[in-house]
């Protein structure tokens, strides 16, 4: 971040104009600087809060004055005669429309440099946990190794971070073969790559998966980039990007005791237009109500989505052996899993919920530790 201090401001019809000395320049609305006030009278100093109620805000709020005090920005408000000081750096860094993505893209390449790190490592190290961290949040998905193989140890490598989060699964849910199978996932057949839950609302937003068995023939693992395929797609294919991110569909589970059932979109946008999530699940896909033509593109898209989830060379393949584990961003990255054989041999895996908020809360907390040492 820039450090120099705004070389010019001005009051301009409602808002206040600061110009920095490499040319640069920003707007800040009157009602949004005076909501911003940081004074103890405004904001609880323990806390961080608001304390100012936005309806206690004069709808005429204007500044009587405003000037530079080194880096500082100090603004006399009329008509409730209130006084604030705003840090030059401060404002800089909200004169953008939004922050850079930490994201990074990736395809079958990223093999050779796996985000993996060792389980006793990062749970016994801050900075290794941080730096684990900070991998999984731009890739989307991580790998841990040497995870002891033992029963719910998938929940305390997610509390490490987060909270995990308790579905009709359970807290903690077992992904192997049963004689009768509420999810596909408890079969021993292949599963193309897929998110998990699109039928809730929310989505869990990380998954965790750990290899307890791994003996069966078979099982490997599949990991996908949705963002980056979905990224091609828009570059190749711009009017199946549109149809899949403009027409909502269901996605519903049933069992003996849940009914679930949420409507979205395939590919979810946020409103810079950057993607923000994919839900996609074959298995739980209800057939859509469109009608007419608009129906034929939108399969015409969402098959060719589905062609390239399973193109190689955006897919990884992962053999998970006892002890391993990997986690998913699953509004990002699908997974998979290749065929197993049910007889001579066992495929164990224990899986968790969690959400991202909760790692990214955790990596804040560590960052502004290590700037603190």
């Amino acid at each position: 971040m820039l450090t120099s201090p705004p070389g010019d401001v001005a009051i301009e019809t409602r808002a206040i104009a600061l110009t920095w000395p490499d040319g640069s320049r920003g707007a800040y609305p009157f009602a949004w600087l005076r909501d911003s006030c940081a004074c103890a009278s405004c904001r609880h100093p323990g806390s961080g809060q608001r304390l100012l109620e936005p309806a206690a805000i004069p709808h005429d709020i204007h500044p009587a004055e405003a000037h530079l005090e080194g880096d500082d920005l100090l603004v006399a408000w009329a008509p409730d005669r209130h006084f604030s000081t705003y840090a030059g750096a401060w404002l800089r860094a909200r004169a953008v429309d939004r922050p850079p993505r930490r994201l990074q893209l990736w395809d079958a390449a990223i093999a050779r440099d796996l985000p993996l790190a060792d389980y006793a490592a990062i749970a016994g190290d801050p900075r290794q946990l941080r730096r684990w961290l900070e991998r999984v949040d731009q890739l989307g998905f991580g790998v841990l190794s040497d995870v002891p193989v033992s029963d719910g140890e998938v929940a305390r490598v997610a509390g490490l971070f987060a909270h995990v989060r308790t579905t009709n699964y359970g807290r903690v849910f077992d992904v192997r073969s049963v004689i009768e199978p509420a999810n596909l996932a408890y079969t021993p057949l292949g599963l193309g790559p897929h998110t998990d839950n699109p039928y809730r609302d929310p989505v869990p937003t990380l998954q965790l998966l750990h290899c307890l068995s791994s003996s069966a023939r078979g099982g490997e693992s599949t990991l996908v980039d949705g963002f980056r395929v979905i990224e091609h797609l828009r570059a190749e294919h711009p009017g199946d990007f549109a149809l899949l991110a403009g027409h909502c569909v269901v996605f519903a589970y049933r069992d003996a005791g849940a009914r679930l059932r949420a409507t979205a979109p395939v590919i979810e946008l946020d409103p810079h237009g950057e993607v923000r999530a994919i839900r996609f699940n074959a298995r739980s896909l209800e057939p859509p109500a469109m009608t007419g033509p608009d129906l034929a593109d939108w399969y015409d898209a969402y098959l060719r989505l589905a062609r390239l989830l399973e193109d190689e060379r955006f897919q990884l393949r992962l053999r998970l052996e006892p002890g391993e584990l990997f986690i998913v961003d699953n509004r990002r990255v699908l997974h998979g899993r290749a065929p197993y054989a049910a007889s001579g041999g066992e495929r164990h895996l224990q899986g968790c919920y969690a959400d991202i908020d909760g790692l990214r809360s955790t990596l804040a907390v560590l960052a502004r530790e290590d700037e603190s040492a």
